[in-house]
């Protein structure tokens, strides 16, 4: 099965004069934890509500402080022609629950680890690479390079 029949499309973004504030109302409103961070249509960095709480609020930021001190910019990210099975092995290997899928360095989508659950084909896939990600990161293979969660 090819990730664009599982991936959400249509995915709404900030940019990096974003705020704190904008972006966790765009969160509330959106249901979701993650939003990626475009300049002209390129992915260049995500925000997580995880960024927001550890990044920001830890570091006294205020909800008018631009995402921009943030950010990752170290992003995975997959393509349109791989496999639902490719982008589990991805976000198993790197420990991330979601993969933003990327063409030309533009946003056209983002699977999460439940888009995953939900192909019967890839049940098992989604299965380990949760698995996977629950893990510490002591227990993974430290040769399998660097980690992002």
């Amino acid at each position: 099965m090819n990730i664009t029949e599982v991936m959400t499309s249509n995915v709404e973004s900030c940019n990096l004069k974003s705020s704190c504030g904008e972006v966790a109302t765009m969160m509330k409103k959106l249901d979701v934890g993650i939003i990626p961070i475009c300049e002209d249509d390129k992915l260049i960095g995500l925000i997580t509500d995880r960024d927001l709480v550890v990044n920001g609020l830890a570091n006294n930021f205020s909800a008018n402080t631009q995402i921009s001190e943030m950010i990752t910019t170290d992003v995975i990210t997959g393509t349109q022609h791989m496999s639902v099975e490719q982008a589990a092995e991805i976000m198993s290997q790197y420990q991330i629950r979601r993969l933003p899928i990327v063409e030309d360095g533009k946003l056209i989508g983002m699977v999460s680890l439940g888009d995953l659950a939900v192909s019967n084909a890839s049940n098992k896939k989604a299965g380990k690479a949760l698995e996977d990600i629950s893990l510490p990161v002591s227990l993974i293979n430290k040769s399998q390079g660097t980690l992002y969660k």
